[in-house]
């Protein structure tokens, strides 16, 4: 929404500065005309120093309408290729590389990959809670949830809330279930600043896969923490 937003303002203000600079363009041969007829004709030559400066103020303001529309303009393609043409060209060379006269299987989170590559972060949340309803025990698509909510949206809150309502809500396998343990643990420590939670979280793991490397780690964890 903020990009698009941004687009517009940027095309609003490219507009208004074409129309000052065509403006003061066609003042400035209006007033040309006159100051040549004026100089031609000896027809009211007290008006020549008034008209004159007048002249040279609209061409300081054009040069200066013109300078601000280099910029704008400048912003505006910008914004343009970053948000628009770069993805659009990744992704028909993604295609160009990979593709071969043989159907290729559709990647389910591309969608999701390609909205988060354009910095739409609702829409790719959404995207790989579509994605994941045909894949519901690869992780993957929660861990990248859980991440754009707590480093682009700056809401480590509901990530964690995201990161529990996926742990209880699903049979994963051992090592999918300790990594997002971790995950979860690592949000409650770093973004939140809760070390006792996140210290908790780690001794769940500790309980719920003992005598196995995800329980060794987790108690190395405690003991670096000065938990153990």
């Amino acid at each position: 929404m903020i990009k698009y937003i941004s687009i517009a303002v940027l095309v609003l203000l490219v507009s208004g500065s074409w129309f000052k600079f065509y403006q003061s363009g066609s003042k400035m041969r209006e007033l040309s005309e006159k100051i040549t007829y004026i100089e031609e004709y000896g027809e009211e030559d007290d008006k020549l120093p008034d008209l004159r400066t007048e002249f040279r103020g609209l061409e300081g303001e054009r040069v200066f309408n013109g300078i601000l529309l280099a910029f704008l303009t400048a912003g505006l393609v910008g914004i343009v290729v970053v948000t628009k043409v770069i993805p659009m060209f990744a992704d028909k060379l993604t295609h160009a590389v990979y593709d071969s006269g043989e159907e290729v299987e559709k990647d389910p989170f591309h969608d999701a990959r390609v909205l988060m590559a354009q910095g739409e972060w609702e829409g790719a949340i959404e995207s790989f809670r579509i994605a994941a309803e045909s894949e519901p025990y690869n992780r993957m698509p929660l861990v990248e949830i859980a991440k754009i909510q707590s480093h682009h949206m700056e809401d480590p809150a509901t990530a964690i809330a995201t990161l529990r309502e996926g742990i209880e809500g699903q049979d994963w396998e051992q090592n999918d279930a300790a990594f997002l343990m971790f995950r979860l643990a690592e949000l409650y420590d770093q973004d939140m600043d809760d070390r006792n939670i996140a210290g908790s979280v780690l001794e769940q793991i500790m309980e719920q896969f003992p005598e196995t490397r995800h329980s060794a780690n987790a108690r190395t964890k405690l003991h670096e923490w000065g938990m153990g």
